[in-house]
């Protein structure tokens, strides 16, 4: 027996297919593939996984377990510090207090203290976020700002 003897068993090859021969051959003009179109092409279909542009879904979902969406941005409650200068001395500055004084009308979410304004009296500030430059006005002013865990 020499390599050039070996054939495969009977009957388990089939011909192949003579794409765009005639119609004779069965696969003529447009190979059995249809009109026009990508998948017509001879570059084939997409790859797997193609969403025809969009973000595919094997990217919008986190590769790990347990981590936030990547498309979603915490919402805050935001107020300025314009807004909190007409507060007495000393008072308790949180989003529940905020909503009972009418100064803030809806919750969107956990308060944010944003810096625009000036603030001249001690307050005691509850907040799951404030910038820095708000802290420093509030800790200039005697008062004092409290992180909460927005989550």
């Amino acid at each position: 027996m020499r390599l050039e003897d070996i054939r495969p068993q009977a009957g388990s090859t089939r011909r192949r297919r003579r794409l765009g021969r005639g119609i004779a051959a069965g696969q003529g003009a447009s190979c059995g593939k249809g009109m026009r179109g990508q998948k017509a092409r001879k570059g084939g279909s997409t790859r797997p996984g193609f969403e025809g542009g969009q973000t595919p879904l094997y990217r919008r979902v986190p590769k790990l377990k347990h981590f936030p969406c990547y498309t979603r941005r915490p919402v805050y409650t935001l107020i300025n510090l314009r807004s909190l200068s007409e507060l007495p001395s000393g008072t308790q500055v949180s989003l529940e207090s905020l909503m009972e004084l009418g100064i803030v009308t809806t919750n969107d979410g956990p308060l944010k203290i944003l810096g625009h304004g000036e603030v001249n009296v001690p307050l005691t500030v509850s907040a799951a976020a404030i910038t820095p430059s708000a802290q420093a006005k509030i800790e200039a002013a005697g008062g004092q700002v409290q992180i909460l865990n927005a989550r």
